[in-house]
């Protein structure tokens, strides 16, 4: 019986995790990096929604290649800059934010050289992710990269927080 009343609890008290996600949102936006990849590159793409106080709520995948059609040329994210003009203009339009974003590596989900020298969004406090396998195996908090800004380069590393940090649901 105390399991039940522990897990009902759990359910109905949910800890308030700095980023969630709708599962249908997640697994559906995962599907797409995956076909994106087509088991040879790179993909990638801004997490947009809605900030709630330190809460981030994910609501829609905006791929980087909808966005800047060569930034997968090398296999690889190299973005370009001048053209995060057309994310904002998204956003204002859509009345969203970016809250996070994500991409996909060919082994594991451990940040590159490049990924902590070159963050995407460079505020403090922005979240990367980064989906191991081309995003062809699990694509789970607790299975994922999970990276917060700090600011100069500098990253605190959540992947092992899973989802006290992460919640899809």
């Amino acid at each position: 019986m105390r399991l039940s009343i522990q897990a009902l609890l759990a359910w109905l008290l949910p800890e308030r995790a700095a980023l969630y996600c709708r599962s249908s949102v997640w697994l559906t936006g995962c599907a797409e990096l995956k076909r994106r990849t087509r088991g040879i590159q790179e993909s990638g793409a801004f997490l947009l929604g809605h900030k709630r106080g330190a809460r981030r709520e994910i609501a829609q995948f905006l791929f980087y290649d909808d966005i800047d059609e060569t930034c997968f040329v090398n296999g690889i994210v190299e973005f370009d800059g001048r053209k995060l003009g057309r994310v904002w203009k998204y956003c204002r339009e859509n009345s969203m934010k970016v809250v996070a974003d994500v991409h996909v590596h060919p082994r594991g989900y451990g940040q590159s050289p490049s990924d902590q020298h070159n963050p995407i969004i460079a505020e403090a406090g922005h979240f990367a992710l980064i989906l191991p396998h081309y995003a062809s195996a699990q694509v789970l908090p607790g299975h994922i990269g999970i990276y917060e800004y700090l600011g100069n380069r500098r990253w605190r590393d959540h992947s092992r927080s899973g989802k006290r940090i992460f919640r899809v649901a």
